[in-house]
């Protein structure tokens, strides 16, 4: 198969890549040139930049034709619009990765595709940081107008793995297993309570896979990529944290913290601690409970949480760590949590 790959340097995109290689696929990558590629052989490479009012824009892609194309680097429609009208008549079948931010209303619990999803108020504006919900929506619209008939929509959670630049899964695996990463910890790490707190979210690589599985079979339609709701929560997540902690020869527990503490630390959700969003925000109150049905009838699978766990520690022990863990919660922070919660329990 021929795939074309917007994006593909740095993580799912990196992962794509590998998936589609060992699939003995014919791989074009499009890109900025500012990541090093990772593979000597077997990609072809084309620069330039999503916005075609950028030199030098799509022009890499005036020539060629290829089966596939999975987007994973849209996220403004007139950019996404702009390469998928460009590509549309010379693909076979498209892919878009959005997000599960699209949807307008958080709160409600289970909700399937057919939820609906954020508008954009000010329909010109390019602010990413600002509306990436409601510019995803937008994106996915643009993607499948241009491939109509032949589009496919992907909507993952958080996404996990080796290879993420966010720090956000990976800040859990080094706080338990190499809390040297971190500038040294203690033996307790804070964790939200309760235990049963529902959690969502995907290793990339399993991501991967089934969008390839997608695109080769040419399945439309627009798929939640998450776990299923119920099936992982915070503390099966610290329970295979701590076994990985003592495979690696550390002696790491959880030290359970309640929402109020953390809210009154001034705690940031998701980001200082993440996978934590306070019971007081009803209104992400169903953000880890989204129906994955039909991704799961559609051959999504997920690999055990403990392999997603070894292998994201295996890539941090051998990861430069120079500027990252900026917005994780500091040591300072963290010891007067533990400090408050040994108070609340005397």
């Amino acid at each position: 198969m021929r795939l074309l790959v917007l994006g593909g340097t740095r993580f799912l995109g990196r992962h794509v890549v590998d998936a589609a290689l060992a699939r003995r696929f014919d791989v074009t990558i499009f890109t900025r040139g500012r990541t090093p590629v990772p593979w000597h052989e077997g990609v072809t490479r084309r620069a330039g930049n999503r916005d075609p009012e950028i030199a030098p824009g799509l022009d890499a892609l005036e020539q060629g034709s290829w089966e596939g194309v999975i987007d994973t680097s849209g996220y403004v429609p007139r950019c996404v619009g702009a390469s998928a009208r460009h590509l549309a008549e010379r693909v076979g079948h498209g892919l878009f990765v959005s997000s599960l931010s699209v949807y307008s209303d958080t709160s409600r619990e289970g909700q399937n595709e057919d939820a609906p999803v954020a508008a954009l108020e000010d329909p010109a504006t390019e602010d990413v940081a600002a509306h990436y919900g409601a510019l995803k929506a937008a994106s996915e619209r643009e993607f499948q107008a241009a491939f109509a008939g032949h589009a496919t929509v992907v909507r993952p959670g958080l996404i996990v793995g080796p290879h993420d630049p966010t720090d956000r899964f990976s800040y859990w695996v080094a706080r338990f297993a190499q809390p040297q990463a971190l500038g040294g910890r203690g033996p307790r790490a804070v964790v939200p309570a309760p235990r049963e707190r529902g959690l969502q979210f995907i290793d990339a690589r399993d991501l991967a896979e089934w969008m390839l599985d997608l695109i080769t079979s040419r399945i439309e339609g627009t798929y939640n990529a998450v776990t299923p709701p119920g099936s992982m929560t915070m503390g099966g997540l610290a329970d295979a944290l701590v076994t990985l902690s003592r495979n690696a020869g550390g002696a790491t527990e959880a030290a359970w913290v309640d929402d109020a503490k953390l809210v009154a630390r001034d705690v940031v959700p998701w980001t200082e601690l993440p996978l934590w969003l306070p019971a007081s925000d009803p209104a992400m109150a169903g953000f880890m409970s989204f129906s994955c049905a039909r991704a799961l009838a559609h051959g999504l699978r997920f690999r055990p949480l403990e392999a997603t766990l070894v292998d994201t520690a295996a890539w941090l022990a051998q990861r430069d760590h120079a500027g990252a863990w900026r917005e994780v919660l500091s040591r300072a922070k963290e010891d007067a949590l533990l400090q408050d919660a040994a108070a609340g329990g005397r």
